[in-house]
């Protein structure tokens, strides 16, 4: 029996749940990640100087933190605030502040590449600003960000590698090679699998952002 064969009849099931794992902490982290970026960007259209500011420097601080720094400071720093959040929720926390920076900054590019003109002839139908940006700055602008929209997808799951860097209940997918690697001689094998199944993931995200981006895709 060769090694990557031993390797997976021992941590078959382990591979499979650290992978799901992998896929739970990435949903956790997108979906919230970017119901707020989407908040954020719409909030810096209104007219207030300094609620604009302050979320310019919200997105440029969490776009620009490395994110091990910041989960650094939520589990070792916050406690001495007293706030405690455990170590789960930190890691889900860190990459949703991180998504939500770049998603902010993502649909605001969006909203910048429509003509100025909808907007006009949807202020002049008598709809308010907010019902404008609703109903036709929101969708066209998530629609033209579908691709990079992926791409943090897909940066986001390998960033939830951050997990290995605190006590888990569960292993995600770098947690669980440096756990074999610890434990037994399979180090390179372990990491093979990992990195395929990484690829894996990132190669299925890729096609399903291709595919809705191509229904969605506004032609101009």
């Amino acid at each position: 029996m060769t090694e990557l064969a031993r390797l997976l009849a021992d941590h078959g099931p382990a591979f499979a749940q650290a992978l799901l794992l992998t896929w739970k902490l990435t949903l956790m982290s997108f979906l919230p990640g970017v119901a707020l970026g989407v908040v954020v960007a719409v909030l810096r259209l209104l007219p207030l100087p300094p609620l604009r500011a302050v979320l310019t420097v919200y997105v440029e601080i969490f776009r620009n933190i490395p994110s091990v720094a910041l989960l650094i400071f939520i589990v070792f720093a916050l406690p001495d605030l007293n706030v405690l959040i455990d170590y789960e929720p930190s890691v889900v926390l860190t990459l949703t502040l991180v998504c939500s920076a770049f998603t902010a900054d993502y649909v605001r590019t969006g909203i910048n590449t429509i003509p100025g003109g909808q907007m006009e002839a949807a202020l002049s139908l008598g709809l308010r600003p907010m019902q404008v940006v609703v109903a036709v700055v929101l969708p066209q602008a998530l629609r033209s960000v579908v691709q990079p929209m992926t791409s943090l997808l897909i940066a986001l799951m390998l960033s939830t590698s951050l997990a290995s860097q605190v006590p888990l209940p569960g292993r995600e997918l770098t947690a669980l090679v440096s756990r074999i690697a610890n434990e037994s001689a399979s180090g390179m094998a372990a990491f093979a699998v990992a990195a395929a199944l990484y690829v894996a993931s990132g190669l299925l995200i890729a096609w399903a952002g291709a595919a809705l981006d191509k229904r969605v895709r506004i032609l101009r």
